[in-house]
């Protein structure tokens, strides 16, 4: 089994603002995306590349996962974004507006040439209906030894404009994301749900998280430190979904059920493919007691 990184929230807050990237340190999100794009004004974007390459730098946020979403990297702020973080090195870089794997590959290979770790990954943004339609080829670029890419992130609000859906949208929009959702999954890559604005409709943000967990999304992209309590509940495992995949793994272990394909557990037949997903529970269970959240 690949490693297990906890996203169920993706904290997401501008580059621009110090006092929130030094509350980041010790907020319990799984993710802290730093956005130098649209989070950030244009009069500032050279003082907060440098704010934010010094913050990511610096370290100091725990386990968290440290990700930044950069300008469009075609252009002088892009380019300008990727050499600075080349060299402060976060877990991952967000690309803006994908609409093809030529973007995301031109920039691993950037990276590459400007020296950053292996360990530095691409997400990428889809945020278009080109995006949605090339999304199988985008998901692809995780092949390519330039690729990088780890996450494919809905960008719900821009697909809705583009589309000219009426907000709120998200019935309209579901066929958009189960096509985003396989395509990540067919490349065994990260599938991040967007956001959800109405900060004063604390209901229907934890209904969406969890119909983003059921649509099978490992966690959803956040604006307020406020939804990370919701998104952490609904997309990590609950006390009964551990002790169930706990027993499971007990049953096909148990030496007479060790060369059995097929097992009737409490009146159910299970097959040893849920023993996989019993193991990715347990696995996402212990990863995320190591984060203390």
């Amino acid at each position: 089994m690949s490693e297990i990184r906890p996203r169920r929230s993706v904290l997401a807050m501008p580059g621009s603002n110090a006092r929130a990237l030094e509350k980041a340190r010790s907020l319990p999100a799984d993710v802290i995306l730093i956005d130098l794009e649209d989070g950030t004004a244009p009069e500032v974007k050279a003082a907060a590349r440098a704010q934010v390459a010094a913050a990511v730098t610096a370290r100091g946020f725990g386990a968290r996962e440290v990700v930044v979403r950069i300008n469009a990297p075609e252009t002088e702020d892009g380019e300008a974004d990727l050499v600075a973080l080349a060299a402060a090195a976060p877990d991952a870089i967000l690309v803006p507006k994908v609409r093809t794997s030529d973007t995301l590959i031109a920039v691993g290979s950037r990276l590459r040439r400007l020296g950053a770790p292996l360990a530095t990954r691409v997400w990428a943004m889809i945020e278009t209906p080109m995006a949605v339609v090339n999304a199988a080829e985008i998901a692809g670029a995780a092949r390519d030894v330039d690729g990088r890419l780890a996450a494919l992130v809905i960008g719900p609000n821009d697909l809705l404009k583009a589309s000219r859906i009426r907000p709120p949208g998200r019935a309209a929009l579901m066929p958009w994301l189960m096509t985003v959702l396989a395509a990540a999954r067919a490349y065994e890559i990260e599938a991040i749900d967007g956001v959800f604005t109405d900060l004063a409709d604390a209901a229907g943000f934890e209904a969406e998280c969890v119909q983003g967990r059921d649509l099978g999304f490992d966690g959803k992209m956040l604006i307020h430190p406020s939804q990370i309590g919701p998104a952490n509940a609904a997309f990590g495992p609950d006390a009964a979904e551990i002790a169930q995949a706990r027993s499971l793994m007990d049953v096909f272990d148990a030496p007479e059920n060790r060369a059995r394909g097929v097992i009737a557990v409490d009146g159910k037949m299970v097959e040893r493919l849920h023993v996989e997903a019993a193991r990715r529970t347990l696995a996402m269970a212990e990863a995320i007691a190591r984060l203390g959240a």
